[in-house]
């Protein structure tokens, strides 16, 4: 007889379950409303695509900088903890949108969602390893894969809300008409803009307090807070030195490098492609959110017949065989210079679907109490989506390389991440 999903040793763990799985469709709606604001933010401050990529550098640096205090936090009290302040760190850069508005300036907007994702920070550091442990480890990686199958609902409604209350409600003048403009009418529109980009931020932090207080009054399971005690160096060292943890923490680097890349630049890889046939440059902007929203849709099936899959196929061959066909589509993405490109994009997040969670379960198999600090090593390596897309989009700003669009070309960033994941999933195939 094969155990239980949501059940370990006659205890269920279905409330628990349903309440943490909530906080991954919360942090999948940051993530998805955020990728469209490199071009939102590029337009109303008329910045380059790489000034505007520092959304990304301040949106997952903050991954990077909370991981270890967040495991540091868990360890010496619980993951509820962990979560309840994940949310309260949440809740405070969404609403500190607003004072940002009011300085009219773009630097407090970056502080806000570095805020913001401090407490995306404590959150994966805590939901992640809190949900494998909500049943028998032998089906950890499956009940992973069922918990993260709901953060793309939250990155679609992410999606829409970007699209419909944000990019289809600013100025419909395009980057090159904002340059003719005088300072103050300049100014005059930018208010006007960032009044409209606060509002879903304003809205999503009220509703994070909400669920905040759900979770602070409901009574959850502390079998994984068994141990207190804070052994950093020497947890370190013992972590690191598994294989299939170490290479775990590189091959998550480069999946998320290689997902926000694909999700935030399909915007300027459709723009161009629809631009170049006489679409006006917001409507090309709206369209091309409409193929990362239809991506997003393709990811989140894709979520739950791999979590069916993972009944038959391991975990390390099954991602071996995603980042191969990842590989090629990629190649398509560079070489096809029309809608077939655009496709082989949309086609990816098939693709990746598999790959964050199963990377994280294969990373954190075995490690027991020290999962805490192991979640907080493979949630530093978010830091991949902090890095890599201000080099695409530096790529990007060069508009023409080696007879190519540029556009097409930076996409040689995600076909190495892709490899690497590739070369991760052929090592682990057998665990």
């Amino acid at each position: 007889m094969k155990p239980s999903i949501l059940s370990k040793e006659g205890t269920g763990y279905i409330v628990p379950f349903i309440l943490i799985t909530s906080c991954f469709a919360l942090w999948g709606f940051a993530n998805d409303i955020t990728n469209p604001m490199v071009k939102a933010f590029s337009k109303i401050f008329r910045m380059s695509v790489t000034d505007g990529a520092l959304v990304q550098v301040a949106f997952y640096g903050g991954y990077f900088a909370l991981a270890f205090p967040a495991a540091i936090f868990i360890r010496r009290y619980s993951y509820k903890a962990g979560v309840l302040v994940g949310l309260g760190l949440y809740a405070l850069g969404a609403l500190a949108f607003f004072p940002a508005k009011y300085t009219g300036a773009y630097y407090p907007f970056l502080l806000a969602y570095f805020v913001m994702t401090c407490g995306l920070s404590f959150l994966e550091t805590s939901c992640n390893p809190y949900i494998l442990s909500m049943g028998d480890e032998a089906t950890a990686t499956r009940r992973l894969n069922l918990a993260q199958a709901f953060n793309p609902f939250g990155s679609l409604l992410g999606m829409f809300v970007a699209m419909n209350f944000i990019q289809n409600r600013l100025s419909p003048l395009d980057t090159a008409q904002r340059a003719q403009l005088s300072p103050a009418e300049f100014e005059a529109l930018k208010e006007s803009d960032l009044g409209v980009l606060i509002a879903p931020y304003l809205v999503i932090g009220v509703v994070i307090l909400v669920v905040l207080l759900v979770i602070r009054l409901t009574p959850m399971p502390r079998n994984a807070d068994q141990s207190h005690s804070i052994d950093f160096l020497p947890t370190l060292k013992r972590i690191f030195a598994i294989r299939h943890y170490r290479y775990g923490v590189v091959a998550q680097f480069f999946y998320v490098g290689a997902q926000i890349m694909c999700w935030t630049f399909i915007i300027q890889y459709g723009t161009r492609l629809f631009m170049s046939q006489g679409m006006e440059e917001q409507a090309a902007e709206v369209l091309s959110q409409q193929y990362n929203i239809v991506a997003m849709v393709i990811f989140c099936i894709s979520r739950f017949v791999c979590t069916f899959l993972l009944r038959y196929i391991s975990p390390g061959k099954l991602l071996m065989v995603l980042a191969c066909v990842a590989i090629l589509l990629t190649l398509g993405v560079i070489f096809c210079q029309n809608i077939g490109g655009l496709y082989c994009l949309v086609g990816v997040s098939a693709c990746m679907s598999l790959m964050f969670p199963t990377i994280y379960g294969i990373a954190l198999g075995g490690l027991g109490d020290d999962a805490k600090f192991g979640a907080a090593g493979l949630i530093m390596a978010i830091l991949g989506g902090s890095l890599l897309p201000p080099l695409q989009a530096s790529i990007i700003d060069c508009h023409e390389l080696c007879g190519m669009p540029a556009v097409h070309l930076s996409f040689v960033l995600p076909l190495i991440c892709f490899v690497v994941i590739a070369l991760y999933g052929a090592a682990m195939r057998r665990r």
